[in-house]
């Protein structure tokens, strides 16, 4: 059961959830031609009136990138502006993951980016951990990561997830929680959602943006404070041995914040994982909005 916030933001206001209904004649539905973010927002601990918005900024910035895919602009301040309404409106109680969606809203038939209306809408679900923070299992899938020259990968494309839904079902179907996607060229590249990591012999390492992955926000992030944790981060193709033998493997993204990987195919791996725990320690304190130095990561939005 889905605990839907109660108001969309929709066609330039903030109705009912259950009135935001699209045609099925909808361009985008037919056609995948759509562009999605996935932002998380929590109660703020110090303030009962407060949400936090983390890298609200940054989300704003690559969705409207991704827009740019489908031919159309969106503007960052109204996306950002949009966001507060809603969270205003629906004045949420618990953790949230909220979806901004840009999408070609014409009623035709002619797979096209030209001459196409397109729209604007968000809503929200209460979400607590998308992934086990214990840790879960992944088989490496049957299925291979698109390339950059078939679909735009820097964007969040909702009809590339086809392969993600599908590397998925499979890992799931199989006894598994979780997919490991190798790109075209036997590479490791993400998750069926999430950005992936290792850890060997103190130095973290992370598929390059030259191996087809998304550019995560939480990658990033994490990236960033590595290196000012004194981290060595090398960004580099990963072998899928590679993950076998290595001291941590770990997964990240918005829904999955930082996700230890216990085992892969047969392969139970190490659990002491500091590296990982150092890095998810902070990452929480920060979306917590509890260290004054990455006050900038947070968008704190009064609800009241």
């Amino acid at each position: 059961m889905h605990n839907f916030l109660p108001f969309a933001w929709f066609e330039g206001q903030c109705i009912p959830f259950n009135d935001a209904k699209l045609s099925i004649a909808t361009h985008a539905l037919h056609y995948g031609t759509a562009a999605f973010g996935g932002m998380r927002a929590i109660p703020d601990p110090n303030n009962s009136k407060s949400f936090l918005l983390f890298r609200a900024d940054k989300h704003a910035k690559r969705l409207c990138q991704s827009a740019k895919f489908l031919m159309t602009e969106l503007d960052e301040d109204f996306v950002l502006n949009s966001l507060e309404t809603f969270l205003v409106k629906n004045k949420p109680t618990q953790p949230v993951y909220i979806r901004p969606f840009v999408y070609t809203s014409d009623l035709g038939i002619a797979p096209r980016l030209h001459n196409i209306e397109t729209n604007f809408f968000i809503y929200g679900i209460e979400l607590g951990d998308y992934l086990s923070p214990d840790g879960v299992t992944c088989r490496v899938s049957s299925w291979t990561r698109q390339q950059d020259n078939s679909l735009p990968l820097r964007g969040k494309i909702s009809g590339a997830y086809i392969t993600s839904s599908l590397a998925k079902t499979e890992a799931v179907k199989s006894g598994f929680d979780e997919a490991l996607l190798l790109n075209s060229q036997g590479k490791v590249s993400e998750a069926s959602g999430m950005n992936i990591f290792i850890v060997r012999n103190g130095d973290l390492i992370t598929p390059g943006v030259d191996q087809d992955i998304l550019e995560g926000i939480t990658r990033a992030s994490v990236i960033e404070l590595a290196k000012s944790n004194g981290i060595n981060v090398i960004e580099r193709p990963v072998d899928k041995t590679e993950l076998f033998i290595s001291d941590e493997v770990f997964l990240t993204g918005t829904a999955a914040k930082i996700t230890p990987i216990k085992m892969i195919e047969t392969t139970l791996m190490s659990k002491e994982m500091p590296t990982m725990n150092l890095l998810r320690d902070k990452l929480t304190k920060i979306t917590e909005g509890l260290v004054p130095e990455y006050e900038n990561w947070v968008k704190r939005v009064n609800i009241d």
